[in-house]
């Protein structure tokens, strides 16, 4: 694996089978899935976030430190994970975010705040530094001060006080065809809109170093 990243993750369900079926990718049995039968070109709209899978990220992809194994970080996932408690969501609604669309927890949730800063922290002496050509990258965004200085703390920019969980759903969209998507998007999920949402297991995912396609290694579940 080139990479690692610990995602929230859905099980086998109508959800999670929804959401792989539309990505075009289901991370947990590493196979390609048929898009749904809609009027858009969702393989073209999903190209982007496809390889990802379905998934919260709570740590953003990293490498490996020098020095630790892949058995060392899955051990410490599932002692960290055992001291967490799962996390209820209010239910789910579509936003836009910058250019793309992505689920959203329908209210804040101050738990699952709690639960990324926690895992980010807790499981950081496995990230390797972020080498220039990332830190440039990152730095095109135009980051703001506090998400410049996580970035050079924490190895990126959407933390602590600048997370906001989201469950990605498409790529850059032009503006004119972003009502038509997210009406669409709309009725394909409307079973699970506004519907409680349980987290109740961290995922270690790995990224294929072959095809970059992201796999569900191990699915840790959270304490009681």
């Amino acid at each position: 694996m080139s990479r690692y990243a610990i995602y929230a993750t859905f099980p086998p369900g109508p959800f999670g089978d929804a959401l792989s079926a539309w990505l075009g990718w289901d991370s947990l049995t590493g196979q390609d899935k048929p898009h749904p039968d809609l009027p858009l070109p969702v393989a073209e709209i999903t190209k982007r976030p496809r390889k990802y899978g379905a998934h919260g990220t709570i740590k953003a992809p990293f490498r490996l430190a020098s020095g630790r194994t892949d058995t060392e970080l899955r051990a410490a996932l599932r002692a960290f994970c055992l001291g967490q408690p799962p996390v209820s969501l209010p239910g789910l609604e579509i936003a836009r975010l910058g250019r793309f669309l992505a689920l959203v927890p329908a209210a804040p949730c101050p738990a699952l705040d709690a639960l990324a800063a926690a895992t980010v922290a807790g499981l950081d002496e496995f990230r390797a530094p972020p080498d220039e050509a990332d830190l440039a990258r990152r730095r095109n965004a135009r980051l703001t001060p506090r998400q410049d200085a996580n970035l050079t703390r924490w190895g990126y920019p959407h933390v602590m006080e600048d997370f906001r969980f989201h469950i990605t759903l498409t790529g850059p969209l032009k503006p004119d065809i972003v009502p038509d998507v997210q009406a669409a998007l709309t009725d394909y999920l409307r079973q699970f809109l506004e519907q409680p949402m349980r987290i109740d297991a961290l995922s270690l995912m790995g990224e294929d170093a072959r095809t970059g396609h992201f796999h569900v290694l191990e699915r840790e579940p959270l304490g009681q």
